[in-house]
C-alpha cells in the first residue's frame, strides 16, 4: 500500500483531463467517494490514543479509507502515517522487510530523522549506501539481510516511538501473519505494540473469519487490544451522485440508469464500480452523455484486459471446484448449493464434493457467503466465464 509519493498538484497540472474515476491510488479527496462518517471516525480514534481494526471484504474501499484519512490535514500535520501491506508476506523476515521499508520511505526527505533511522536500526545499517556522485543517501536491503527479524522488529518499533510527532502504523491485510511458520507472532507483536506510547495502529484485513478470531477471541493475545469498526458499500444514492460530478468535472454526462446498473452490477463493491466506470468516462466523448447502452462494450473491455490471469486462475482449480465455479457464475449467486436440484441441474458429482469444492473455493477467496447466498466474488471474472458459456 504505497502512497503520496508523488506532487498532485504537478501531476494534475501535466493531466488535465485526468480520468476521475482513480484506479489502485489516492490522489485527494476531489475524487474521494464519501466515507466521511468512517473517516472522522477513524481520526477521533487516532486523536484518542486508541488502535483500531478494520474488517471488510476485499476491494470495498479499506486502503483507500487509510490513505483518505492519512491525507486529511487534522493527521498529515500532526503525525507521520506509515502504510504497510502484508498481503504478499510470508514470515517474520518478510514482514520486517516491507515495514522496515515503508517507515525508511516515509522518512528519507528528513535528514536529521534518517540519521537516527540507522543509528537506532543499527541491524539495516547494511542497507545504507551513498551515491558517490551525487552525494545522496539510498537505502537497499533484501531478505538475505535480515538476518535477526525479532531484533531488527524490536528496533523498528523503538524508533518509531523516539519519532519527533507520533506514528500511525496502518497494516494492511493484517491477517497473513497467521500464515507465518514462525510460532507466537501474534504474541511478538502484541508485547511491541502494548509497550508503544506515542504509536497508533490500524490493522486491516478482509480475512473476516481469521481477523475476527485474531480480535474477538478471548485466547488471542489480541483481544480486546483494539477498536472494532467495518466497512460497508457507499449507499447507492451516495455514489450515483459522486459518479454524475465526476463526469460533470469532464463536461460529460452519465445517465442515472447507467450508475444504477453499474452499481447493482458491481454489488456495490468500490473497486469494480471504479473500473467499468472509468472506462465508460474512457468511452464517452467530450458533451455526450453516458448511457446503460455504453455498459456491455465497457465490460468486455475491462474483462478482456484481465482474460490472461483468468485463464491462468482456472487452469490451476481442481475440477470439481471449477465446477462448481462455473455453477455459481451461471447463477449468478445462490443457496441451497448441496441439494439435488442444484446438484442435477448442473450435473455436480454429489453434495458431499460440492462441500469439498465450496471449502477450497472460500479458502481461495474467490467464493464468498452472505445471508446463506453464496457467490463469485470477482465480478469480472464471473463476467468471463459467463461469457465462455454464450460464446
Amino acid at each position: 500500500m504505497h502512497r503520496f509519493y508523488y506532487n498532485h498538484n504537478n501531476y494534475m497540472n501535466n493531466n488535465l483531463d485526468i480520468n476521475p474515476f482513480v484506479i489502485g491510488t489516492y490522489f485527494s479527496g476531489e475524487y474521494f467517494c464519501d466515507r466521511e462518517q468512517e473517516t472522522s471516525f477513524l481520526i477521533k480514534q487516532i486523536h484518542n490514543g486508541r488502535n483500531v481494526t478494520l474488517i471488510a471484504d476485499r476491494r470495498i474501499g479499506k486502503s483507500g479509507l487509510i490513505s483518505h484519512v492519512f491525507n486529511q490535514p487534522e493527521i498529515r500535520n500532526t503525525y507521520h502515517t506509515i502504510a504497510v501491506d502484508l498481503y504478499a508476506t510470508g514470515s517474520l523476515a518478510e514482514l520486517v522487510h516491507a515495514f522496515s521499508n515503508e517507515v525508511y520511505r516515509s522518512i528519507k526527505q528528513q535528514s536529521s530523522w534518517l540519521d537516527k533511522f540507522f543509528q537506532v536500526i543499527s541491524s539495516l545499517r547494511v542497507g545504507f549506501k551513498m551515491d558517490v556522485i551525487t552525494g545522496t543517501p539510498s537505502f537497499d536491503i533484501g531478505l538475505g539481510d535480515i538476518v535477526t527479524p525479532e531484533m531488527t522488529l524490536e528496533q523498528i518499533f523503538s524508533f518509531l516511538e523516539l519519532a519527533d510527532r507520533p506514528c500511525v502504523i496502518a497494516f494492511d491485510e493484517f491477517q497473513q501473519i497467521t500464515n507465518y511458520p514462525e510460532k507466537n507472532i501474534e504474541a511478538l507483536l502484541r508485547t511491541h505494540i502494548q509497550q508503544c506510547s506515542k504509536t497508533r495502529f490500524i490493522f486491516s484485513g478482509s480475512r473476516k473469519h481469521l481477523m475476527a478470531q485474531m480480535f474477538l477471541s478471548p485466547a488471542k493475545p489480541f483481544y480486546q487490544s483494539t477498536i472494532n469498526m467495518g466497512l460497508e458499500a457507499i449507499p447507492k444514492a451516495t455514489y450515483m451522485e459522486f459518479a454524475k460530478r465526476m463526469f460533470v468535472k469532464g463536461n460529460k454526462q452519465i445517465s442515472d440508469q447507467a450508475v444504477d446498473q453499474v452499481y447493482d452490477l458491481c454489488r456495490g463493491i468500490t473497486w469494480y464500480m471504479q473500473m467499468i466506470l472509468n472506462e465508460l468516462y474512457a468511452m464517452t466523448r467530450t458533451g455526450t452523455l453516458c448511457t446503460a447502452e455504453y455498459i456491455d462494450e465497457a465490460l468486455r473491455n475491462v474483462v478482456r484486459v484481465q482474460e490472461l490471469s483468468y485463464r491462468e486462475l482456472l487452469a490451476s482449480i481442481p475440477t470439481r471446484q471449477k465446477s462448481l465455479l462455473y455453477a455459481l457464475s451461471k447463477e449468478h449467486g445462490a443457496k441451497n448449493i448441496t441439494s439435488s436440484a442444484f446438484i442435477q441441474k448442473h450435473k455436480l458429482v454429489s453434495a458431499s464434493s460440492v462441500q469439498s469444492a465450496l471449502r477450497g473455493l472460500v479458502e481461495k477467496d474467490i467464493v464468498m457467503e452472505r445471508d446463506s447466498i453464496y457467490w463469485v466474488y470477482d465480478v469480472f471474472l464471473e463476467q468471463y466465464i459467463t461469457s465462455m458459456f454464450n460464446s
